[in-house]
Parts: structure tokens; C-alpha cells; sequence
């Protein structure tokens, strides 16, 4: 798994060298992330209620190969945090967005790829994770932005091709062994500055 985030690490430092040659530029970008927890309607109902219940943050960079046509790899790391039944499932991970939009209407975008996730660490409140499925997934981004010169807003929902879950053992050994999805949907918002 470390080839893997080492391999990611390169060709992301690789892209913004080349976008540097081509004229694009690179950037930082921070924000929101908001997880459900099963379906997305009914979490969203429930955090309505309660709005910090499942909020998470995210801060990175990203390379921007520019055009009508578009392409913007970015390297994020994101803090999630998701609430089952009054306790917190807390996540850290990278993501790498690898994403081809196109801009219309001179200041708006649309886009969609590939998210590389690696998962750096997992709690959940009381309760010791034995065992992640998959460190390592892919899930799929889309969705829509606004740029003015070099600032940028863009809300993006993500969700993960296939389930990941990871296992947790209760500290009451009665109460037995569950799962809880690693990979869920997620909405984004983010504001984004090339430097």
C-alpha cells in the first residue's frame, strides 16, 4: 500500500510539473464535507436536525491543466466524521481526485473522474476497529463550479464504485461484531485559489 501512495505521490508531483511548462498553474484548496449514513436522503433529513452531525473538513492541492476542456488532479486530505446511533465514527484519509471538466457560460464548470482514497486512520468512539476491507478504493466525483479569475467554488458529490467496511468489536463483547461503511456518499464543497 505505501508503493502505491509513493507511485500517487510522483505522478501527482509529475502533473504539476508539466502543467507548470504548459502555462496551467497549481493551487490550494480547502472545505466541507458532508457523509450519509445509508440512504442519502434520509441522512440529509436527520442533519437538518442536527447540522454538525456528520460534517468533516478537507484541505489540499491541486494542478490544473486549463483549457475549454479541462484537467485538475488534486491531492487532498480530508477528516470525516460520521454519527451512528449517538457515537462518532471519526476517518482520516487522501484523497486524489484525477478530474476532466468543461467550462460553459464563461464563469461555470462542470466536471466528473476517478477518487483515489487511502485510509490513514479510523476510531470510533468506544470501540477498537479490528480490521478495514480495503485501505485502498475507488470511488467517482461530478459536479459543478464557479471561477473568477483565480478563485473558485465547487460543490461535487462523491460515492465509492463498491462498499468498503471495516469491522468493529464492541468493548462489551456481548454486544458482538458489526460493520459500517468506510466509503460513504459524500457531498463537497470547497473553495479553491491558483496561485
Amino acid at each position: 500500500m505505501k508503493n502505491v501512495l509513493i507511485t500517487s505521490l510522483l505522478l501527482f508531483a509529475f502533473i504539476f510539473n508539466t502543467s507548470a511548462q504548459q502555462g496551467s498553474g497549481f493551487g490550494v484548496k480547502a472545505g466541507l464535507n458532508y457523509n450519509a449514513n445509508g440512504k442519502y436522503l434520509e441522512s440529509t433529513e436527520t442533519t437538518y436536525e442536527n447540522p454538525e452531525r456528520n460534517v468533516g473538513f478537507h484541505v489540499g492541492v491541486f494542478g490544473k491543466i486549463d483549457g475549454k476542456i479541462f484537467f485538475k488532479p488534486e491531492l487532498v486530505y480530508t477528516k470525516t466524521k460520521s454519527d451512528y446511533n449517538s457515537d462518532a465514527f471519526i476517518m482520516q484519509k487522501l484523497d486524489a481526485p484525477l478530474l476532466v471538466g468543461f467550462k460553459f457560460l464563461k464563469f461555470f464548470n462542470a466536471f466528473a473522474g476517478p477518487s483515489l482514497q487511502y485510509i490513514l486512520d479510523t476510531e470510533f468512539d468506544g470501540i477498537a476497529i479490528s480490521e478495514v476491507e480495503n485501505d485502498f478504493t475507488v470511488g467517482l466525483n461530478f459536479g459543478f463550479g464557479v471561477s473568477f479569475n483565480s478563485i473558485g467554488i465547487d460543490l461535487r458529490y462523491e460515492r465509492g464504485f463498491s462498499e468498503n467496511e471495516a469491522t468493529f468489536i464492541s468493548n462489551n463483547l456481548l454486544e458482538g461484531v458489526d460493520r459500517i461503511d468506510t466509503r460513504p456518499d459524500q457531498l463537497i464543497l470547497s473553495l479553491s485559489i491558483l496561485l
